[in-house]
């Protein structure tokens, strides 16, 4: 039946989703208990544009050991350069020169990443200087900031996507179907000029979370991350309740609280974003993956408890923060009075529509009206049947395929789609008949579509129990020429294994050989029945051939 409908279908609904935090190269990260965690800094030209915001974040401070590491110190005197020495002023230079040397090697060694982190790590001190509060509540502060920056680019993204939506119905299949007899280039160019005539926006747009909010989340998660690691100034003693240390990971009786709480939001936003439609309901290859997916997220809340306790506690205030946002918002949009204020399409208005209603849309400005099915053409009936046929709706496309071929009796498209319905439903005399009216009407040039009506008729007629006809319109399919197309050969030879089989059933094991030889070109697994059934022949005339 899948077969069938690729190959009767004329347009087809485009289908409808290292470490986290990657280490510091310019400091030497320490464990929590280094009494000095202060002791490595960047060099000066790599953190110069950032001054503006700190200079405590990107200098170390003053040590109080520095005297006892200093030349004079060190008792030995062995290996020293006197000033005195004529050579003392080369050596010297020699190594502010290695010095240098070294400052640019660590410059060119630094990942591309360390300066938006920088970046994020000067804004947020910038922003705890300039208004005093603790760091409890600067970081979630600026996660409600950075949420509130990114929304506008959301809000774009979701009218984008409803946009889309709502016109993809009315788009060409970028991929040519099958019997279409267009090729790639040819339907990607049509797919092409359709889109920019509806004016659809680009289906990027669907990603636009990918690339813009989770890469914003990743930077913030990493910026808090090094300043915990680095033990930023206030961060040990910045927190409260519990999580007094930002900079240590959960711990304790109440360790356990972050954990839960970021694995429970996760877990209910992918409930809330997923209750916009029913995963059960789509149907083919986008349905099983919308169920894998969906069932990947709801599992992967089990190992974000434990990727919880390795994270530290300023980090997880942020994580928390984000995940309550995203769950505040994703409410917030479900609401059709906040959506209509948006301007957003009403979702559920969008994926309850019922087909007669898809099929009424066109465009007719601000007052779209409801066309009835009896007022559309017949070959527009036929490719809305087509579409849900495809969908696995046959009993919304059996009443349009019944009005087209009314409308117009020389679609043979519309009665072979009737037909393979009817057949589905058990109806085998009513789909002989679709059959057989459509055979005369199909050219010989379509070989696609003449070898599945008389592979339809055949069947039908064999259900029935009438075999002598079925096999006689099976037949038909072998005097046909091969099709080039691969669709329409894997039908061909389809046929061609139904009437071996038939004909196996009733005995004629050489005449079944002969057809399932040829298919078993297409399909080598054919080639155990042909066997058999040349054993079996070779029985047969050896006992004709003894009784003689």
């Amino acid at each position: 039946m899948g077969t069938a409908v690729n190959l009767l279908r004329r347009r087809v609904p485009p289908a409808i989703s290292g470490s986290l935090f990657p280490h510091t190269p310019f400091r030497n990260l320490k464990p929590i208990t280094s009494p000095n965690p202060f002791s490595s800094s960047p060099p000066f030209c790599a953190t110069i544009s950032f001054r503006s915001f700190s200079w405590y974040s990107w200098t170390a401070g003053p040590k109080a050991d520095d005297k006892d590491s200093s030349p004079e110190s060190d008792g030995s005197g062995e290996g020293l350069i006197h000033v005195g020495d004529p050579g003392a002023g080369l050596a010297l230079l020699g190594s502010e020169l290695d010095g240098a040397v070294l400052s640019e090697a660590a410059v060119s060694d630094a990942s591309w990443y360390q300066y938006p982190v920088h970046g994020v790590v000067s804004l947020l001190e910038g922003f705890h200087d300039f208004s005093g509060l603790p760091w409890w509540v600067v970081i979630p502060t600026s996660t409600l900031a950075l949420r509130a920056t990114l929304f506008p680019v959301l809000l774009l993204q979701l009218k984008k996507v409803g946009e889309i939506a709502r016109l993809y119905p009315k788009l060409p299949p970028p991929l040519p179907p099958p019997l279409s007899g267009r090729s790639y280039r040819e339907q990607f160019l049509l797919f092409q000029k359709k889109k920019r005539e509806l004016g659809c926006p680009s289906y990027l747009w669907s990603f636009a979370p990918f690339f813009i909010q989770f890469p914003c989340f990743l930077l913030w998660m990493a910026s808090i991350r090094t300043m915990c690691l680095d033990h930023h100034p206030g961060f040990e003693s910045g927190g409260i309740l519990w999580f007094q240390d930002l900079t240590c990971y959960p711990h304790g009786v109440f360790g356990p609280i972050f954990p839960i709480l970021i694995a429970g939001l996760h877990y209910t936003n992918v409930q809330v974003s997923f209750q916009t439609f029913k995963v059960e309901k789509l149907q083919g290859v986008l349905g099983l993956l919308a169920r894998y997916y969906k069932l990947y997220l709801d599992v992967l809340a089990i190992p974000l408890v434990f990727i919880g306790y390795c994270v530290p506690q300023g980090s997880l205030v942020y994580w928390v923060t984000n995940s309550s946002l995203t769950l505040f918002q994703q409410l917030c949009l479900r609401s059709p009075y906040v959506r209509k204020k948006l301007g957003l399409h009403d979702e559920k208005a969008l994926l309850h529509k019922s087909p007669t209603e898809s099929i009424g849309e066109e465009n007719k400005g601000p007052l779209e009206l409801q066309i009835s099915a009896e007022s559309l053409s017949a070959e527009k009936l036929l490719d809305f049947a087509l579409e849900e046929l495809a969908k696995g709706h046959q009993d919304s496309a059996l009443p349009l395929l019944r009005i087209a071929t009314e409308k117009n009796p020389e679609l043979p498209r519309a009665h072979v789609a009737l037909g393979q319905i009817l057949c589905s439903k058990g109806l085998f005399a009513e789909a002989s008949e679709s059959f057989q009216q459509a055979i005369p009407k199909i050219g010989q040039e379509d070989v696609g579509l003449l070898s599945l009506a008389y592979f339809g008729a055949g069947v039908s007629q064999i259900w029935q129990g009438n075999k002598s006809e079925g096999i006689e319109h099976l037949k038909r399919i072998a005097e046909l020429t091969e099709p080039e197309n691969p669709m329409e050969k894997a039908c061909y030879y389809r046929g061609l294994v139904m009437l071996g089989s038939t004909l196996f059933q009733q005995g004629e094991k050489i005449e079944a050989a002969k057809y399932l030889r040829r298919a078993a070109a297409y399909d080598p697994a054919v080639f155990a029945y042909v066997k058999e059934c040349e054993e079996i022949g070779e029985d047969q005339k050896k006992q004709s051939a003894d009784s003689n």
